[in-house]
């Protein structure tokens, strides 16, 4: 939430609690929200059917939206199904499909997320970027990171043979992203393009990095984005700042990331985005097998472990307020360098352009910030059937449990949204009998919503004990954005489904 304050106070606001004096407030990031740096980072592909526009960096709404009166159904409907995207794999493996979807309250949106299949090696990368003090640094890891992750992937001599590719006219493509409606404006373009090759330069040098291993190469990968970003924020040669990528350095991204590979799910996160993973039991009940634990002052491991990377001086000041240094809630993020920068370079570049209050207050011994992932690995069985990757603006407000029984109902709902097909020829009687008695049972948890990310956010909004209350639901899509994040954050779902066959019969 941003708000402003008249006179100077303690301001409890969402996720952010601060002493400040006419200033922003936003709900990660206490001082700053960056509004003002219209800069134009990308640009939408005008085929999007979402709000189109060129995204401008750190953009905050001046004027408060009008008050809609009573949504219909229909205009409901137009509005939770505005960002929903599905996807189909038909190269088989164990991702099925997945459905995708956002519902914003900032404006513009602070959430992103990305889709794509690795083309050089095998496996599909899904994730979710919860952006603060702005969306830039969202959009920015998402666009990148995938490119980073499918290049630690690559055997030592595929990589030389794809780096050597860089050098053409015509280079090797790592990864086909889906529903991707953003292109990054030139300048940035072929700087981000010049820091990714010489990424990739320092992988194909010998000794760089011994022997593979998946946890290495997805913390190698987010290490040297974060690395990238700050460079690319500080003054050229020529001690010229360019005011778009610092924008982007001075806001921050969390995010959750999961590499599936045939039966292998490895899941990387920094910060308080969740994935969470539907098992169906072996009596049918359904489990919620949550993956990540949120790295915020609510996980000790993570303040201990803060805690001892500073002196013993600086024990009671780098945890306040339960915010590193009483204002950033996640303890892990992209981004958010004046939580990472040294002193000299804060007070040359950051108090130079954005104030003395920009520096968080006891800033002794940086960085106090890292976007170090941590990462799970889980092996999947033909138990479990899907998984969820959302932006805290969905666990906010229904719990993981919830949240599995309503995509697992789903799944059993939505057959009956299609004509029944018999699966193969030569069907037994008793093996149709069976489909048309499981057909019933789904009629009676037909979804109003095809997308399970859509059907998630309706739910999540809308929902009572009686079913959806449409009265409910109206009401809260048709606050003014002032208003809306004091009731929820931005929204971002992706829900992977796996096929079971194909893990039933995979090799062990």
């Amino acid at each position: 939430m941003v708000v402003r304050c008249p006179t100077q106070q303690l301001i409890r606001s969402g996720k952010s609690i601060a002493f400040c004096k006419n200033v922003k407030l936003h709900k990660r990031d206490c001082f700053y929200n960056f509004g003002d740096l219209h800069e134009k980072l990308v640009s939408y592909d005008n085929s999007s059917n979402v709000r189109l526009c060129v995204f401008r960096c750190f953009h905050s709404s001046r004027e408060p939206r009008t008050t809609l009166g009573k949504l219909s159904p229909q205009e409901v409907d137009n509005v939770l199904r505005a960002n929903e995207y599905t996807h189909e794999f038909t190269s088989g493996g164990s991702v099925k499909s997945y459905d995708s979807n956002q519902l914003a309250s900032n404006n513009p949106i602070e959430d992103t997320r990305s889709e794509a299949s690795c083309l050089l090696t095998t496996g599909v990368l899904v994730g979710v970027f919860d952006g603060h003090g702005g969306g830039a640094c969202a959009q920015v890891v998402s666009k990148r990171l995938y490119h980073y992750i499918a290049s630690c992937l690559l055997p030592q001599d595929h990589l030389k043979r794809y780096f050597a590719s860089l050098e053409t006219a015509e280079p090797l493509e790592l990864i086909q992203p889906y529903n991707d409606k953003v292109q990054f404006v030139e300048d940035v373009r072929d700087l981000y393009k010049n820091s990714f090759v010489d990424f990739v330069r320092d992988l194909s040098k010998e000794g760089y990095r011994s022997g593979f291993e998946m946890r290495k190469a997805l913390e190698t990968a987010f290490i040297r984005l974060d690395d990238d970003l700050s460079k690319e924020a500080l003054p050229n040669p020529g001690g010229t700042v360019n005011m778009k990528t610092l924008s982007v350095a001075m806001s921050g991204s969390v995010s959750c990331v999961a590499h599936i590979d045939g039966p292998h799910l490895h899941v990387a996160h920094v910060g308080d985005c969740n994935a969470v993973l539907g098992v169906l039991s072996d009596t049918n009940s359904w489990i919620a097998k949550k993956l990540t634990v949120e790295h915020n002052t609510y996980n000790q491991n993570e303040v201990n472990r803060i805690i001892k990377e500073h002196p013993y001086n600086e024990s009671n000041t780098v945890i306040k307020m339960e915010r590193l240094l009483g204002q950033l809630a996640p303890l892990r993020a992209f981004g958010d360098f004046r939580y990472k920068w040294s002193k000299k370079i804060m007070t040359d570049i950051v108090v130079k352009h954005f104030g003395e209050n920009s520096v968080p207050p006891n800033y002794y011994t940086p960085p106090y910030l890292t976007a170090k992932p941590e990462v799970i690995y889980h092996r999947l069985t033909p138990r479990d059937k899907f998984l969820v990757i959302a932006s805290d603006g969905l666990w906010d407000i229904i719990s993981p449990l919830q949240v599995i029984r309503l995509v697992g109902e789903h799944m059993s709902g939505k057959v009956t949204l299609s004509p029944l097909k018999l699966p193969r020829k030569n069907m037994k009687l008793n093996e149709i009998n069976e489909m048309l008695l499981q057909r019933k049972e789904g009629l009676k948890m037909k979804p109003k919503d095809r997308n399970a990310a859509t059907h998630l956010i309706r739910n999540a909004l809308g929902g009572t004990e009686y079913g959806i209350d449409h009265g409910k639901l109206s009401q809260l899509l048709s606050l003014p954005e002032d208003v809306s994040r004091v009731f929820r954050d931005d929204i971002t779902i992706t829900v992977v489904y796996f096929d079971s066959e194909y893990l039933r019969h995979c090799p062990a």
